[in-house]
């Protein structure tokens, strides 16, 4: 049984006892978090699709970790104007551990 989710403007297949890894999510490690944006659910040969969302369709997770992703750089460049601009990001992110679907 696998389900489609939809978490922080982005789309992610997780099956029960994936970790995955979203935008941060707010909450303390080890804290349920509820993921109510569920597109899909198929089990087996039975697919439920959403409209946008399946009505009543939950994924249940546990927070394992809260964290920030590699460092981006980002370089500006105007060439024979002398102009240079480097600024770094990193992303927050939050790692769940996929507990159950629920459909």
């Amino acid at each position: 049984m696998y389900a489609i989710i939809e978490s922080g403007g982005k789309q992610c297949r997780v099956s029960s006892g994936d970790l995955v890894t979203l935008e941060r999510i707010e909450g303390e490690t080890g804290k349920q978090v509820e993921l109510s944006k569920v597109l899909l659910v198929a089990d087996g040969d039975q697919v439920k699709i959403g409209a946008p969302y399946l009505q009543g369709a939950l994924v249940m997770s546990e927070i394992v970790r809260q964290g920030r992703g590699p460092k981006v750089i980002v370089f500006k460049f105007k060439r024979r104007k002398r102009y240079r601009r480097t600024q770094g990001h990193r992303q927050e992110q939050t790692i769940l551990r996929i507990t159950e679907i629920r459909a």
